[in-house]
């Protein structure tokens, strides 16, 4: 067994939008590339998974996105050293657009690319959670979105003594 005091864990939430068979993407620098993602990032301090998910797609896409339902809960580990990243995954409706709207630091541009287009596209996708989370929305894969219960810290320190 590994030692758990090295772990490094990110807690990230993403937005699968789908309009008629196409979603929407990012297109932003990472690791030196320019890669493909989902409107997608860090859970701030103090802030809920869906209230991340909402900053997250407006600062990256400048839609205003409504979380309907959480497609899948992903775990992945891409290795050497680096951290692991858990991602929540929503569904949801973008209902306006905010053209003006400056995307935030590092993304280029939005793009809506189908399901064969983004397969096409695979080694450009900033990880494999992106074209998972698209395979589960196609497959119909939906859980509520209190799937995930999340405890407010004041409730934490109460039941400290209990964990």
């Amino acid at each position: 067994m590994g030692n758990s005091s090295n772990l490094r864990l990110d807690l990230t939430v993403a937005a699968v939008v789908a309009e008629r068979d196409r979603f929407l993407l990012v297109e932003e620098h990472a690791g030196g590339r320019i890669v493909l993602n989902q409107p997608a990032g860090h859970v701030e301090p103090g802030e809920s998974l869906r209230e991340a998910v909402i900053r997250e797609t407006l600062e990256e896409t400048a839609w205003h996105f409504e979380p309907e339902a959480i497609i899948g809960i992903y775990l992945w580990s891409p290795g050497h050293g680096e951290p692991s990243f858990l991602r929540v995954a929503y569904t949801g409706r973008c209902s306006h657009h905010e053209r003006n709207r400056a995307l935030d630091h590092g993304i280029i541009r939005n793009v809506w690319l189908t399901r064969d287009q983004l397969q096409q596209q695979a080694a450009r996708l900033r990880s494999p959670m992106v074209l998972r989370a698209v395979d589960d929305f196609i497959s119909g894969q939906r859980h509520q979105c209190d799937l995930v219960s999340e405890l407010a810290m004041p409730e934490l320190a109460r039941r400290a003594a209990i964990l």
